[in-house]
């Protein structure tokens, strides 16, 4: 028996699917026959607007601030950019636009107004989405406006907040709340 020694022969390797022909062919097979049984879409998550700001301290006194005529400020942190939010008695503001505005109605009430203009510039930011629904949710005499948020963009009814801004203007009612700037004097 004479064998000439000398290294084994190799095995031929499986060839692998990269990651990137993965994707194609699951996308192929998407495409051709839909997910399969265990591959089911994620449920969108209904986000709660405006409830991390009801009940924080710092909102509250900005509400109440704003309601007897007074000034507040307080700053969030959102995108890695520091934003003010503040308010002098007649205007809530946002990282200095003015968002929400009252204009007298009666000595007991005023009517709150939306500036579309400066919330459709800031409707990016995360923060200033929570503050829109958290003041209309804080007055409670408002009624639920049609007001959504889908898409990173406000929605008026079924219509973006930018339409009708040329015809109507860039103020828009969301009702009337009552104040306290004016003190009750008790009948003699």
């Amino acid at each position: 028996m004479t064998a000439t020694p000398g290294k084994a022969p190799k095995k031929e390797k499986e060839k692998r699917q990269t990651p990137e022909e993965r994707l194609e062919a699951l996308r192929y097979n998407h495409m051709m026959y839909g997910p399969t049984a265990g591959e089911r879409r994620p449920t969108v998550k209904k986000v709660n607007y405006g409830a991390p700001y009801l009940k924080h301290p710092k909102f509250q006194s900005l509400i109440a601030a704003f309601k007897k005529g007074t000034a507040f400020q307080f700053d969030v942190t959102d995108k890695a950019k520091l934003c003010s939010i503040s308010t002098d008695g007649s205007h809530i503001s946002f990282d200095g636009k003015i968002i929400f505005y009252s204009r007298p109605a009666n000595k007991y009430e005023d009517n709150l107004l939306l500036d579309r203009t400066s919330t459709i510039h800031y409707q990016a930011y995360d923060a200033l989405v929570h503050l829109v629904f958290a003041v209309l949710r804080s007055f409670p005499e408002l009624e639920p406006p049609p007001l959504s948020y889908m898409g990173h963009q406000f929605h008026l009814g079924a219509e973006t907040l930018e339409v009708g801004m040329a015809e109507l203007g860039p103020n828009l009612l969301m009702g009337s709340y009552r104040h306290s700037k004016v003190q009750e004097k008790p009948r003699k």
